[in-house]
């Protein structure tokens, strides 16, 4: 995992396999803020495993041995822009296995960007090290998942601030190839975003087809960060598929809002039904912030794993057998 304040990536180690942490291990430190991490061992092997790391400003792949943790001959096999803004850098691997998607973030809370590769996800081919862009328009897309059963690129995405309390929505997308997610014109369901965009139009911007709608709509301010699918063994069958998302939480709106796990739910039909509680209860009735969740992992077995960067914990959550 990575400790991004303290530049640091570690490993936890469960070595009697309790699902209870026994130590932790430095793999690398003296990092920029790493936040994304991708360990790729080519055909199942242990012997040719590779390890990226996400800095705020490249991806740096190491050798790496997963029975020493050794991580060694880093490569920078991308730059990535820094200084401003929005500093998390995320990575996922494309299902084809031969690009890595990494996730930038705005310079600003609302602008248009100078540089090219800011508020977007790019796409590096790992064999030629060629990076280009895979989707735009994306605010501040911190966390990105795989789905389950389709293999395509999910990712939760920030709104803007000061339009009040109530706007924005914050978003999950469903994050195709070549498409505009909005950001800076439009938000949510294709809305225009009219007090940042002062130009006249004789039909909404945001309805152009190049633009993409947001898959689902939260409340403003909740910061959805981890996004990650409920597969099907060990929970509960209405569960299977669902996907759960960490807010973590407002900080500039005059009732505070988030600071909780929510499910997000689908039919059949693949119809969104809407988001309920999961987990409730890092923030107290009179408004006391005692946690803020970050990344999700869900695991086959009923086991959920749960960051909290507020009470610096890791929290696992798992079904009874009664």
């Amino acid at each position: 995992m990575a400790g991004t304040s303290e530049g640091k990536v570690v490993a936890l180690l469960d070595d009697n396999n309790d699902s209870k942490i026994e130590g932790v291990k430095t793999v690398l430190e003296g990092l920029r803020g790493p936040h994304g991490i991708v360990l790729l061992c080519r055909d199942g092997s242990q012997q040719d495993c590779k390890l990226y790391v996400a800095e705020e400003n490249a991806v740096i792949s190491y050798n790496f041995d997963p029975v020493t943790l050794a991580a060694t001959a880093p490569e920078k096999i991308a730059a990535l822009p820094s200084g401003t803004g929005h500093s998390t850098r995320s990575l996922l691997l494309h299902p084809a296995g031969k690009n890595l998607l990494v996730s930038v973030g705005s310079s600003c809370n609302v602008c248009h960007e100078s540089n090219d590769r800011r508020a977007k996800i790019l796409s590096i081919n790992l064999e030629t090290k060629e990076v280009s862009e895979f989707a735009r328009g994306l605010r501040n897309t911190v966390f990105m998942t795989l789905h389950p059963i389709t293999g395509e690129v999910w990712g939760t995405d920030m709104g803007r601030d000061f339009l009040g309390d109530d706007l924005p929505p914050d978003e999950v997308n469903i994050i195709r190839e070549g498409k505009n997610y909005g950001w800076p014109n439009c938000y949510g369901k294709n809305i225009h975003d009219d007090v940042f965009d002062k130009n006249t139009y004789i039909r909404n911007p945001c309805m152009e087809p190049f633009e993409m709608g947001s898959t689902a709509d939260f409340p403003a301010h909740s910061a959805p960060l981890g996004i990650a699918f409920v597969p099907e063994e060990g929970w509960p069958d209405e569960y299977w598929f669902n996907a759960l998302v960490a807010y973590h939480g407002s900080w500039n709106r005059s009732a505070p809002t988030g600071y909780k796990i929510a499910r997000l739910k689908w039919n059949a039909k693949g119809e969104y039904l809407g988001a309920e509680d999961f987990i409730t209860g890092f923030i107290t009735e009179g408004g006391n912030i005692i946690g803020r969740p970050v990344a999700l992992l869900v695991e086959p077995g009923g086991n959920l794993f749960i960051s909290d960067d507020k009470a610096g914990r890791i929290y696992r959550v798992f079904r009874s057998s009664q």
